[in-house]
């Protein structure tokens, strides 16, 4: 795994993964008790989460799932949803998106996991503030 690239995103370590197919693939860590991205959904985009280790909890059109280790969960396009992982142990998981794009968020709004405070940086009020501002050019449209 060419973990150099990683980013701290919102309080997740993201590392996205080179694809030959039209998704994009990252490895994720979320540590204990950090919480997802805003509620949001994609016009286009499909996304599926596998966790690895620990578990999350999703929330998806207004349903709670409790996804653990060995389990994946599906979200369609329109879905308004989000995750947090509300237990006591980090949480490791693979995410991907389809149509490939998606990407570009991690790496534009991420914070290099080799800058210094980079976790607390990822959650700096000036991030939320430009993720808030900027989501929808990458097609995540958030629900206020």
């Amino acid at each position: 795994m060419n973990s150099n690239n990683a980013k701290w995103v919102l309080g997740h370590k993201i590392t996205p993964h080179d694809s030959s197919g039209d998704f994009d693939l990252m490895f994720a860590l979320t540590p204990s008790k950090v919480k997802g991205p805003p509620p949001h959904f994609h016009n286009l985009l499909k996304e599926s989460f596998l966790i690895i280790e620990g578990e999350m909890e999703f929330y998806v059109n207004g349903k709670i799932n409790i996804i653990k280790a060995g389990e994946s969960i599906d979200i369609p396009p329109g879905a308004v949803h989000t995750f947090a992982n509300k237990s006591d142990k980090s949480c490791k998981w693979v995410n991907i998106h389809s149509p490939k794009g998606f990407r570009s968020f991690f790496e534009d709004l991420g914070v290099s996991e080799t800058e210094e405070n980079a976790i607390e940086k990822s959650i700096a009020p000036e991030i939320i503030a430009k993720v808030m501002a900027t989501a929808s050019n990458y097609d995540m449209i958030i629900k206020v």
